[in-house]
């Protein structure tokens, strides 16, 4: 029998071709290339473990419905790789099923690799255990690093292309970042560090994704890595070499918070007015850094001094609801730009002149396409201008955008009249009955199990194990000590490189100190109480989270690294500093696992907290329902003071009831953002509400562990729950 074969083909295409992937994406000087079409793309930063699964789909979807085409997250290494060898991906660390949940809602996918990421993440996403492999130095042409850099992304790439989710398995990852913002320290770094840069960028390409990669604040990155731009504005911005696009990877749509400082928010008529000055100057892929920030649970907070909020004034708030106007008034834009998306990707920008602080920026093709921006970069009036016959208002600091050369269909600086606000609410959650447990100062040096001569870092004695470290010596007085028969006190003075630090002299509080982001090393100068014979001195050095950017930030130290000096002896000073130092990791409840659900040997103490009030180094748990709804929830810890939380054993993170200074002056949305603008908060604790996600409780029978470093009022707790009200 004969076969037509221009039939059999046809045939073939209809039964196969559905399942053959012609998939491709590919790059020029005007956009990315997915599949044969230039596309402009808008991108926003989630991060899966700053979140819950559960709460995946709800932020997924609403970015698809805010007009997003593609979502970006980093790979966070040090959650993935908690020590050598064994590997987590599961829960939040399930980077498979989170970027599947994208592919579903029909999103494209960023996969930040790094794997440094910054990210105010503890230890800028680097495993601990990396700083201790021999002879490595972190992102410099150093052998040790190198390979081990290179085989965690290998093993991300190979995780990735065994699901088939490279763009061109048919997947939706159609872009990989290989580091991160290296451009900020190459110059630090020297020859190595470019050695370095260049190898990773070699090193990426040849793992054959099939998708381009890039490389943010990195102007020399070698072809045909693309080099990207990070800030709260990019219109500056151009690509190193003419035939790639223009990407801002990092459009920043607020900031982070750290303890003590203000709150930041950016204001969207400027987040717009940048993103559209960005696109008319001919970028063709925004991302907003970030688009939901989410939650630093557990203690993954770098900085030092980050908050455990992560919300970074996004267009999803921490919670997972819309903030308005941010998040409509951008999707609108995205819409403006879509309608001009035609004229976009096959013309370049002409610029003319309209006045003195006004430009009409004009994309007009060869097929009949037409799209216009135009701006008043005017601070304050709004200016008349006359375009192609007609005329045009536009308010000071703005861009109207023109899909049609004609007619407005959006102006940055004029936002809708929807907005919201957000309450915490009382539930009917009663947290009643509190049990307590106090940490027994006077047998930290009984337990320790390493005593030398000298103080040690803390980081290379604890190995982030926890955030405290205790450090215990013994001073011998004598009785015809001068101080002891005329009532003074003598001064200790103690200098630590951070970032906290707690002050016990026989098992009672002397003192406390603590640092900020501006000063992260702290000096305790006080007067203690001493007796004559032997006297204890225990030291409690507290991390508030790693470093997690800077060159070289691996060897910066951490606790108390001295002097320690006593002042006021009869025979002047004494430098304590290189005496027999006892050290204990972490505290005792945190090795009795008092988090947790599970039995242990600690004896609870129940009945009234009246007495326990404002005492330092105290666990209390309570066991509560959860209450009815599906309304976001949170714990009300204001009536605390510094320490850790839990509930069901899940870290919620750090708490510190540290109040802001900052400028909380009144806020314009015109001229030049910068974190020091638009600030709130001044006078209030920078954080009081800590996100208790409804994934990680039970209808009845939850526990709450809460320990207290400073001392807090543990009966005025209380869970809340987050309610919006648009208008």
């Amino acid at each position: 029998m004969v076969i037509n074969t221009k039939w059999f083909l046809i045939f073939f295409v209809l039964i196969f071709g559905s399942k053959i992937c012609y998939c491709s994406v590919t790059y020029d000087k005007k956009s990315l290339i997915i599949n044969g079409q230039r596309k402009i793309l808008f991108s926003g930063s989630v991060h899966y473990p700053r979140s819950t699964p559960d709460m995946w789909e709800g932020i997924i979807q609403k970015a698809k419905d805010g007009g997003l085409d593609v979502i970006e997250t980093y790979v966070f290494w040090n959650l993935h790789e908690p020590s050598p060898g064994n590997y987590n991906f599961e829960g939040r660390n399930d980077l498979v099923r989170f970027i599947k949940l994208i592919q579903k809602a029909g999103l494209y996918m960023h996969l930040r690799i790094g794997p440094y990421i910054c990210g105010e993440w503890n230890f800028g996403g680097f495993p601990v255990w990396l700083k201790y492999v021999p002879g490595i130095s972190f992102r410099t042409d150093n052998e040790p690093f190198k390979r081990e850099m290179q085989r965690f992304t290998t093993k991300i790439v190979q995780m990735m292309k065994n699901e088939k989710l490279f763009q061109t398995q048919g997947g939706h990852i159609i872009l990989s970042q290989i580091e991160n913002e290296y451009g900020l320290e190459i110059k630090q770094y020297g020859a190595p560090g470019h050695a370095y840069m260049t190898w990773a960028a070699k090193m990426a390409v040849e793992m054959g994704t099939g998708v381009p990669w890039v490389m943010c604040k990195e102007d020399d990155a070698p072809d045909p890595v693309i080099n990207t731009c990070n800030g709260f504005y990019c219109d500056y911005f151009s690509p190193n070499k003419p035939n790639k696009p223009t990407i801002w990877t990092e459009a920043w749509s607020g900031w982070f918070d750290d303890f003590g400082g203000p709150v930041h928010h950016r204001p969207v008529e400027d987040l717009a007015f940048a993103v559209a000055r960005f696109i008319q100057k001919g970028g063709s892929l925004v991302n907003y850094y970030m688009y939901h920030g989410g939650t630093n649970f557990g203690r993954t907070a770098g900085g030092p001094f980050i908050t455990t909020s992560y919300d970074y004034d996004a267009p999803i708030d921490e919670y997972g609801l819309i903030r308005q106007p941010k998040y409509d008034h951008l999707k609108e834009l995205h819409k403006a730009v879509k309608l001009c998306e035609p004229a976009l990707i096959s013309a370049d920008p002409t610029v003319t002149v309209l006045g003195n602080y006004e430009q009409a920026h004009v994309f007009s093709s060869g097929s009949g396409h037409c799209a216009a921006f135009l701006a008043n970069y005017h601070l304050s009036s709004t200016a008349r201008v006359t375009f192609r016959h007609q005329h045009y208002d536009l308010p000071p600091w703005s861009i109207s955008i023109l899909p049609d050369c004609k007619n407005v269909v959006y102006n940055t600086a004029r936002v809708g009249v929807k907005t919201s606000t957000a309450q915490m609410l009382p539930t009917n959650v009663q947290l009643r009955t509190w049990e307590t447990f106090s940490e027994d100062v006077s047998t930290i040096d009984v337990d320790s199990k390493l005593t030398v001569v000298g103080l040690l870092e803390q980081l290379n004695v604890t190995r982030d194990m926890s955030d405290y470290l205790w450090y215990t010596t013994s001073v011998e007085i004598n009785s015809a000590e001068s101080f002891l028969h005329q009532g003074q006190h003598l001064t200790l003075t103690v200098q630590s490189a951070g970032h906290a630090l707690h002050v016990y002299i026989n098992g009672r509080l002397s003192g406390s100190v603590y640092g900020n982001r501006e000063n992260r090393r702290v000096t305790f100068t006080g007067g203690v109480n001493l007796h004559a014979g032997i006297n204890r001195i225990s030291l409690l050095s507290v991390a508030v989270g790693l470093p997690n950017n800077g060159a070289h930030y691996e060897t910066w130290s951490a606790g108390v690294l001295g002097p320690v000096v006593l002042h006021g002896l009869d025979k002047g000073q004494r430098d304590l500093s290189w005496q027999k130092w006892s050290y204990q990791v972490g505290l005792r409840g945190e090795t009795m696992n008092l988090a947790s659900n599970a039995i242990s040997a600690a004896e609870w103490v129940g009945g009234s907290l009246i007495a326990r009030q404002q005492q330092p180094l105290t666990w209390y748990k309570v066991y509560f329902n959860a209450p009815g709804g599906s309304d976001p929830l949170a714990l009300d810890m204001g009536s605390m003071g510094k320490g850790q939380v839990w509930v069901n054993g899940q870290s919620i993170g750090r708490y510190w009831t540290a109040y802001a200074t900052g400028n909380c002056s009144p806020c314009t949305y015109a001229a030049t953002y910068r974190q020091g603008k638009c600030q709130s908060g001044c006078g209030q604790p920078t954080q009081r509400w800590y996100h208790v996600p409804r994934s990680w409780l039970k209808p009845t029978g939850n526990l709450l562990v809460v320990f207290e470093e400073i001392g807090g009022d543990a009966s005025k707790i209380s869970l809340v729950k987050r309610s919006i009200t648009y208008v």
